[in-house]
C-alpha cells in the first residue's frame, strides 16, 4: 500500500525527535543511486520543520564488479566513503547523519561514530518505515534483552530440527537496535527491535540445522529443504543438505575467503510488529528483510564480519539466518522457548 507524503513526514518527525534533534543541529542526509526519493524528500521536510540545518551528500555507487545482486548487503567493506576524506570530514562535522545509502560494517562508519556523530540507516520502503515505526516501548523491551545477555557467559541453541549450538560469550560488547539513535555516537537502524552480540573468537562449536521455512539474507529466501552446518572453533566448517545447501555453497564460496565462515551476529528479535511472512509479499529488490531479522522469537544466526562490536575480523561475505522454533538459553535460563520470547521477568 502507497504511503502519503504526509504521512512520511510524519514518521520522520517521531524518529528524529526520539533521536533528540534539536534546533540548529546538523543534519547531513547520504544518499545514492538507490536511495528512495519519497523517503529522501520527506526526511528533508521533518528535518527542516524542527530547526536543523539540512544537507545531501550523494556519492555514486561502488562494487558493481564484485556484489551478486543489487542488494545493500550483499558485499561490504568498500563504501562510496572509502578513501574520501573531503565526505568524511563533512559527515564528522554532523550533528546527526542519516544513512539511505548503508554504511554498515565499514571503517569510515566506526570512525565517524568516533567523532560523536549520530547515524541513523533507513533504507527500507517507505510502507516498512511507517508500519515498523519504532517507539520508547521498543527501547525498553530492547534494553531489558540487552541486560540479560550483559550477564551471560554462554548461549545455547536448541531445536527439534537438531540445533544444538554453544556459543561462549563476553569478549564484545551487547549492541541494542530499537529504530533511533538517542545518545552521541550511536548508530541505529530504521527498522529494527532485538539486542544481539558476538561470541567469544574462535569457541563457537555445535550444530546448526536450518529448517523449512527458515529465511537466508541477503537472497532472500525461505528454506525448502533442511541444511546442516557444523561449527567448530568459531567457524561453519561444512554446509550440507540439498540444493538450499547447494546455493549457500556456491554464494559463499564466492567470495574465496574464509572468514566469511566464521559465526557473526547472535542475537533474537522482538518486535512484534514485524512479520515472518513479509518477505514473501515483495519482490527481492524492494527491500533489506528487516522484516524477517526482527520478527519477534527468531534466533537470528549469521555469519561473516565481527568488526560492527570493535572486532578485527572483516569479510566482504555476510549472511544473516532467522531461524524460526528455536529455543535460545543464557546460562541456562531459557529466554526463547520454541520460537516464543519468554516472559523477561521469568528470564531475569
Amino acid at each position: 500500500m502507497p504511503v502519503s507524503d504526509a504521512d512520511m513526514v510524519r514518521a520522520w518527525t517521531h524518529v528524529l525527535s526520539l533521536s533528540k534533534l534539536q534546533p540548529k543541529q546538523t543534519v547531513t542526509i547520504l544518499t545514492s543511486q538507490t536511495t528512495h526519493p519519497q523517503t529522501l524528500s520527506t526526511a528533508i521536510i521533518a528535518a527542516s520543520n524542527l530547526g536543523a540545518t539540512v544537507n545531501r551528500l550523494d556519492l555514486s555507487p561502488v562494487n558493481a564488479e564484485f556484489a551478486h545482486s543489487r542488494d545493500s548487503l550483499a558485499y561490504l567493506g568498500t563504501t562510496p566513503l572509502t578513501g574520501n576524506r573531503p565526505a568524511i570530514a563533512a559527515l564528522k562535522e554532523s550533528d546527526l547523519v542519516l544513512d539511505l545509502m548503508t554504511l554498515l560494517f565499514s571503517p569510515e562508519q566506526a570512525e565517524i561514530l568516533e567523532s560523536g556523530t549520530k547515524i541513523l540507516l533507513a533504507v527500507e520502503p517507505p510502507e516498512v518505515l511507517v508500519r515498523l515505526l519504532p517507539s520508547l516501548e521498543d527501547k525498553a523491551r530492547v534494553g531489558e534483552s540487552a541486560a540479560l545477555l550483559q550477564g551471560a557467559r554462554e548461549m545455547r541453541v536448541t531445536s527439534k530440527a537438531g540445533t544444538d549450538l554453544h556459543l561462549p560469550m563476553g569478549e564484545f560488547p551487547v549492541i541494542q537496535e530499537y529504530g533511533f539513535v538517542d545518545e552521541p555516537g550511536r548508530w541505529d537502524h530504521w527498522p529494527s527491535g532485538f539486542s544481539l552480540t558476538f561470541p567469544n573468537e574462535g569457541q563457537a562449536s555445535g550444530r546448526v540445522v536450518l529448517d523449512r521455512g527458515d529465511i537466508l539474507l541477503p537472497m532472500k529466501t525461505y528454506i525448502n529443504t533442511p541444511i546442516e552446518m557444523i561449527v567448530e572453533k568459531g567457524y561453519v566448517t561444512s554446509i550440507k543438505g540439498d540444493v538450499d545447501a547447494d546455493l549457500l555453497n556456491d554464494y559463499m564460496g564466492s567470495f574465496d575467503d574464509r572468514e566469511a565462515y566464521a559465526i557473526s551476529h547472535i542475537g533474537w528479535g522482538q518486535q512484534k510488529r514485524a512479520r515472518w511472512s513479509t518477505l514473501g509479499l515483495y519482490d527481492r529488490e524492494q527491500t533489506i528483510g528487516m522484516d524477517a531479522r526482527a520478527f519477534e522469537g527468531n534466533f537470528l544466526f549469521s555469519m561473516g564480519p565481527n568488526n560492527e562490536a570493535g572486532g578485527s575480523r572483516t569479510t566482504a561475505c555476510h549472511i544473516d539466518i532467522p531461524m524460526r522454533n528455536c529455543t535460545v538459553l543464557l546460562d541456562g535460563q531459557e529466554v526463547v522457548r520454541e520460537g516464543k520470547v519468554v516472559s523477561l521477568k521469568q528470564a531475569a
